[in-house]
């Protein structure tokens, strides 16, 4: 009953790192096997070294990662207070000229 409130619980997955380094895009996507997906309070670690890519390039590699269940309770709370933390990224100006 105290796991599934509080969580932790790991699982190894093998997946593939996606790096995108062009004029048009600068992106890089995880994309887990089997399916596997991750869910509001979740943390991923990818292991392994830094994906470099030069300029004008892509790359795709494969790596393991490491996905910690977030419990009940901490996925509550991100689900709460997500929108919040995303406002604090946003800039907002109603001057006709944006000033930093």
């Amino acid at each position: 009953m105290i796991q599934a409130l509080l969580g932790g619980r790991r699982e190894e997955v093998g997946c593939t790192v996606e790096v995108v380094n062009t004029f048009e895009s600068l992106e890089a996507h995880v994309r887990f096997d089997g399916g596997v997906t991750v869910e509001p309070g979740d943390e991923v670690l990818v292991h392994g070294a830094p994906v470099e890519v030069p300029y004008g390039h892509r790359a795709s590699v494969r790596r393991v990662a490491t996905i910690k269940r977030a419990g009940w309770l901490e996925k509550t709370w991100v689900r709460m207070t997500g929108d919040l933390e995303f406002m604090e990224l946003c800039e907002f100006s109603f001057s006709e000229r944006a000033s930093l």
